[in-house]
């Protein structure tokens, strides 16, 4: 007869919720957002904007904007962003889409999170966070903007951190 090994209680106090801003990102959120609820844990939504999508960035918004957002910080950046309303700027921001993913689930309690939104080599950045932060699990969706085919099975962004996340990771697939 084998010795019964109680399981361990799991409980998550930080966790890490990942996005692109793409429809895949969407779906994950409440996955984050109910796992956060229950353990009433810290949640904190990161978003990171690659050195090289800052010029596409352009396209989407006036000059004055863009000189604006160039001429500071990557904070006093962030805070423009986010002040920004829909009608006047063209990007959904995070703050927004956090917004919409909560207005889908009117029922359900009032939830805290914070934005953290870096610039850099995505991978190198959302690494850093989960190993820097203290969080307990790292949500992603399992796609993303899909760049190639074989992003179509995984993303590559998830597939790399997979690889190399040293805290648990929630992989929520796409529903179709």
């Amino acid at each position: 007869m084998s010795k019964q090994n109680p399981l361990p209680q799991i409980e998550y106090s930080s966790i890490l919720y990942v996005t692109d801003l793409s429809e895949s990102g969407r779906q994950a959120f409440p996955h984050a957002a109910s796992i956060a609820r229950r353990n009433n844990a810290r949640l904190v939504v990161f978003h990171v904007v690659d050195n090289r999508d800052l010029q596409s960035l352009q396209s989407y918004i006036n000059h004055d904007l863009w000189e604006q957002l160039s001429s500071r910080s990557l904070e006093e950046a962030r805070t423009i962003l986010l002040e920004r309303k829909p009608e006047e700027f063209a990007i959904e921001n995070v703050e927004q889409f956090c917004e919409d993913c909560l207005s889908d689930q009117p029922e359900q309690p009032v939830l805290s999170y914070e934005v953290k939104v870096e610039t850099g080599e995505r991978l190198e950045k959302i690494l850093e966070e989960a190993h820097g932060g203290g969080y307990d699990l790292l949500v992603v969706s399992k796609h993303g903007n899909r760049a190639s085919v074989k992003d179509a099975v995984m993303g590559d962004t998830t597939r790399r951190i997979l690889r190399r996340c040293r805290i648990p990771v929630l992989v929520v697939p796409l529903n179709e």
